[in-house]
């Protein structure tokens, strides 16, 4: 099947950038050359000069435990790590949606900002058990369509501390899940030994992916991420291995943050980010060493935060505020980690010096996915600036959200 898209600006860099006519082919783009006016045929679709963006990725998610689109609820957490932890464990099965119905809200909401791929962590402890976890995966399977997806096996409240959580992660495993999870082994579970046995062993028995959640600052993250990167070397797990947030990279000195930053790229572990105000990491340098690193949102309006509205272009926004870029080519470089970035992180893949309009596999490239969405828009930056509501989202070349909303009818 093949489709004409006329008349749009591919990843355009200055507000005068020349209108494309764009061919996609079985889901691919197959060919860009310059707009032809007046060869519009039958079936061709009028990009109308917009801005042609690649698709975006929310690779931290949480489906779960968010509460977007319900009654408003006050903050009511004590500010520390295991008070967010029970808070949430002691409020979720009040929401006004099942898991499944919620995580399918929040998918539409998503995928109408542009975003086709997401990784979403799900919890699982003694309290929920794979209540949450089955929410998730079934959700995501009603949207196969629109997006790709991986789901986390999340040990939310420990491995260690609590009981039968190791087996309810195997049960998990085998019942859909992508990747297996853990959280801080040193500063929540206090046995950092014991918990990445149990992460890496079921990792391994399954033939699983891992994503850990780090929020260990300090010396704590630094000989937490020493222990990954072993393990990872160790057992073959290059493109296996993600860790989330890695606090620990902006909050020590220079000279160790790029020691660390060596030992993840030589170990092949990928990185992601929620763009917090603190906890900046170091673009730069992860893109010198070929580290993937992808955005996600983390939760939504939840029991955590009153934050996330499920807009990744807006997030997006924030990756750039937060670093305090102020040049285009960071700003489009924020836009990158949040389109071909995710997706190199769930492909368990590395970074290369090719430009995002040349990448045949994850970017705008000849042979890559027609995954990507039109915008009003003068240039990248002032999409990202303006966040424009007018978005027309694309998979495989098939139009799946328009004005806000999905057009196939899964949510």
């Amino acid at each position: 099947m093949m489709t004409i898209l006329r008349n749009v600006r591919l990843f355009p860099r200055t507000a005068d950038a020349e209108a494309v006519d764009v061919e996609i082919k079985d889901g691919r783009f197959s060919s860009f050359t310059p707009h032809s006016p007046g060869t519009t045929s039958a079936g061709d679709i009028d990009g109308a000069g917009r801005a042609l963006l690649p698709s975006l990725g929310d690779v931290h998610a949480h489906l779960d435990s968010n509460r977007m689109g319900q009654t408003f609820r006050p903050h009511t957490a004590d500010g520390t790590l295991h008070g967010y932890i029970m808070n949430d464990r002691e409020n979720w099965r009040g929401g006004e949606r099942s898991v499944r119905d919620q995580a399918a809200y929040v998918i539409a909401k998503i995928v109408a900002s542009g975003g086709t791929r997401i990784r979403s962590h799900t919890q699982i402890d003694a309290d929920c058990g794979l209540e949450r976890f089955s929410g998730v995966r079934d959700a995501l399977a009603d949207h196969a369509t629109v997006l790709d997806s991986q789901i986390v096996a999340f040990p939310q409240a420990g491995i260690v501390r609590e009981n039968g959580v190791r087996d309810l992660l195997d049960a998990a495993l085998s019942e859909g899940a992508d990747l297996v999870g853990g959280l801080d082994p040193l500063q929540y579970d206090r046995d950092p030994v014991a918990h990445l046995d149990v992460v890496f062993g079921l990792a391994e028995k399954h033939g699983k992916g891992i994503d850990i959640h780090l929020h260990e600052h300090g010396s704590a993250g630094i000989f937490t991420f020493e222990e990954i990167a072993h393990r990872t070397k160790a057992l073959g797990l290059a493109g296996q291995v993600t860790i989330s947030h890695a606090f620990a990279l902006s909050s020590n000195p220079e000279p160790e943050v790029e020691r660390i930053i060596e030992l993840v790229a030589e170990a092949g572990i990928s990185l992601t980010t929620v763009a917090p105000q603190g906890g900046v990491l170091p673009q730069r340098s992860l893109r010198e060493q070929r580290v993937a690193l992808g955005l996600g949102e983390d939760g939504q309006r939840d029991y955590w935060s009153p934050y996330g509205d499920g807009d990744l272009l807006r997030r997006t926004w924030q990756l750039a505020f937060t670093n305090g870029h102020r040049r285009d080519e960071d700003i489009e470089a924020c836009l990158d980690i949040a389109s071909r970035g995710g997706a190199q992180v769930m492909a368990g893949a590395r970074p290369d010096a090719t430009a995002l309009v040349d990448d045949a596999r994850f970017g705008l490239g000849i042979g890559a996915p027609a995954d990507f969405m039109l915008v009003t828009a003068d240039t990248v930056t002032s999409a990202i600036m303006d966040c424009p509501a007018d978005r027309d989202v694309f998979k495989h070349g098939r139009l799946v959200a328009a004005a806000g909303r999905l057009v196939t009818g899964e949510a």
